[in-house]
């Protein structure tokens, strides 16, 4: 095939990030890469395991002289979000991604790159097929849908697993050491009622133009979150109108700080309902920081709707919106400017019947995340709501002492004369599942620089990859 990073370095695992990116990989999709990586292990006659779930194993050994140094297990995910822009004709079933090399960074046209986490699966190919000369036995595990629960990584036997150091690949800036990330579980509370027939005037109001981004690594920069803008709006609302919740739709993703909601009102009066709510969207866009400049709140007459909510069910709905908390819970005691406990409303949806609020809860502390399940249960029966919990996934807690973390520091200062930064991150990572069932493993999670990851403008920094490269190279012989 032609490489569109042709004579860049390092020129392997660039040569085999392109071919994964042929193979579409999206989240419940990863039995194509599956495929390959079990075609790649057999051509080299590597040990190779791959379980129902589609996770892959592969284990190499040692190169000559290194046969006594205790094995070291790398690993990275498949899977890739998967988002286009709208005016781009694209099957993520079926076609390859369309790269290219802009301005030192590698790109998809219109699309994501997959960077997260396809590098380190392009890394860990290279180093199986010989990239790295020195090294200790190394096992490679490719997991599946990280991108949607960590479920792969749940669902591996870490019983097949001899090493006890883990160097992760699914970090995004080169030069920071991540030590410790969040735990989180997501809570979709719903709330069931009698359609009514639709009565009184309709309006559609829109809330739009929120900076939005990641629920944990973004939660405390002060983004407004639209489903709570919506439900103060409408809290105020509610006591100057004979207000009936038609249909609510806000946010997409249970992980993401959503940027826009819209609800479809019946009022007796839309042209005063939207007076009301477009004064009270003016002392709201006073408060928001400047990443949020951009907020807008459109309120439209439109054609009445097949069925409306009761009031009581519709005050249930704002009660909810309005009261649940969300945000910054509780910021770390021990590492400064950490938050520690968060939540985040990330979607609202309707149904048939029925409207459904996702949230999404982060902590390090197991204590955490059980009080939040008991809090949203206290929640949802004050609402009227049924609660569900699920896609729980262990946090992964700083550990004062670590091996592999020194020698990755000492080895990056080798290779570019500086020094790495040690963080923790509010973040899930699958450190904390893979840490929960081999207790005691030394573990790091690394990589090289990307930018605006999960979207169409994903960008993947070249020169990092190359140091990042050098990195790895320096380390192996010496663990």
């Amino acid at each position: 095939m032609e490489y569109v990073t042709a004579g860049l370095e390092p020129a392997d695992v660039l040569r085999w990030f392109e071919r994964i990116s042929a193979v579409p990989r999206g989240s419940y999709n990863e039995a194509g890469i599956a495929d390959f990586l079990v075609a790649f292990a057999r051509e080299r006659g590597l040990e190779c395991h791959r379980d129902a779930t589609d996770n892959v194993l592969i284990q190499a050994p040692a190169t000559p002289g290194m046969e006594n140094r205790p094995p070291l297990l790398l690993q990275g995910h498949t899977d890739m979000v998967c988002e286009k822009n709208r005016d781009v004709e694209h099957d993520f079933l079926r076609d390859p991604l369309s790269l290219y090399v802009q301005g030192g960074f590698l790109r998809a046209r219109g699309t994501t790159l997959g960077a997260d986490d396809g590098i380190a699966v392009a890394m860990m190919l290279a180093l199986l097929d010989g990239g790295i000369p020195r090294r200790p036995a190394c096992e490679c595990l490719f997991t599946t849908a990280e991108e949607v629960g960590l479920d792969g990584a749940h669902a591996f036997d870490y019983s097949r697993i001899s090493a006890r150091r883990l160097i992760n690949m699914d970090s995004e800036e080169l030069g920071v050491v991540t030590a410790g990330c969040a735990g989180g579980l997501r809570s979709d509370l719903t709330l069931q009622y009698r359609p009514e027939p639709f009565a009184g005037e309709c309006l559609h109001v829109q809330l739009k133009g929120l900076m939005g981004g990641h629920s944990g690594e973004n939660i405390n920069s002060g983004r407004a979150n639209a489903n709570k803008l919506m439900g103060r709006l409408l809290a105020a609302l509610e006591p100057e109108a004979e207000l009936h919740l038609a249909r609510l739709e806000g946010g997409s993703k249970d992980n993401a700080i959503p940027r826009e909601c819209e609800a479809w009102l019946a009022v007796p009066d839309a042209a005063a309902a939207a007076e009301l709510l477009t004064g009270e969207a003016a002392r709201i866009a006073q408060e928001l920081g400047a990443d949020d400049r951009r907020f807008e709140l459109i309120c439209e007459d439109c054609e009445p709707q097949a069925c409306m909510m009761s009031a009581e069910d519709t005050r249930r709905a704002v009660a909810l919106l309005s009261c649940a908390a969300n945000g910054v819970l509780e910021m770390s005691r021990d590492v400064p400017g950490l938050v520690e406990y968060s939540r985040s409303l990330g979607v609202v949806r309707s149904g048939e019947g029925e409207m459904t609020f996702v949230f999404s809860t982060r902590s390090a502390m197991e204590a955490r995340l059980d009080a939040s399940v008991r809090e949203l249960d206290l929640l949802a029966g004050l609402c009227g709501c049924t609660a569900r919990h699920h896609s729980r996934y262990p946090g992964w807690s700083y550990a004062a002492a670590s091996p592999l973390r020194d020698a990755y520091l000492a080895a990056y200062r080798r290779v570019t004369g500086s020094d790495a930064r040690v963080n923790v991150i509010h973040a899930g990572l699958e450190c904390g599942v893979i840490g929960s069932h081999l207790p005691g493993i030394d573990m790091i999670s690394v990589g090289p620089t990307m930018h605006n990851i999960h979207s169409p403008d994903e960008a993947l920094d070249l020169g990092s990859v190359a140091v990042f490269w050098r990195v790895l190279g320096d380390l192996l012989p010496r663990l």
